[in-house]
């Protein structure tokens, strides 16, 4: 059965080592016969939650920006990939945001499969668990979450650094067992 797969890329460089992994994640979730969306979070125009609570209730959020158009795929995909870059041992601003914005509509995000790709210069695991704690704390929020995966490009820091590891096969046969 087909799914839908929305990547969402916290990385701010475009074709980062992040953004690459969930490129290829894409590819291969394509090839397994899924419907794929990839939002580059960087390049959307949203704001930081102002705890103004105006949602409450409604909704609906008083910041009128591109966050609702990507509230709404939250709540319609079946798989949700979380990628970010370690960030000083947490998840970059731009991904945070979507996150903490996702408030108004939390409720509706229901029953998905969550995948969590994280890059960082740092070659230890432990780097990333500062950042798997974040995402996996946004999942205990969504009923009926269920993580499947956890891919880790470590020990690269300059852009397009990836590609030279075995991380990128890994990104693609993750992709394909969606």
């Amino acid at each position: 059965m087909s799914k839908k797969v929305l990547i969402l890329s916290g990385s701010p460089r475009k074709n980062g080592n992040s953004d690459i992994l969930c490129d290829a994640f894409a590819r291969g979730a394509m090839e397994a016969g899924h419907d794929v969306e990839k939002i580059r979070v960087a390049e959307k125009n949203i704001g930081y939650c102002r705890a103004c609570y105006a949602c409450r209730g409604t909704g609906e959020c008083a910041i009128q920006d591109d966050m609702a158009e990507v509230m709404q795929k939250m709540i319609d995909c079946d798989v949700m990939v979380l990628a970010s870059p370690v960030y000083f041992y947490s998840i970059d601003a731009q991904l945070k945001a979507v996150i903490d914005r996702s408030v108004a509509r939390w409720t509706e995000v229901k029953d998905k499969e969550f995948y969590y790709i994280v890059t960082a210069a740092d070659g230890a695991k432990e780097a990333a668990e500062t950042i798997l704690a974040c995402f996996r704390g946004y999942a205990d929020c969504v009923e009926g979450a269920n993580e499947k995966g956890i891919l880790y490009g470590m020990g690269v820091y300059e852009k397009g650094e990836i590609k030279n590891t075995a991380s990128i096969r890994e990104a693609y046969e993750m992709g394909k067992r969606v």
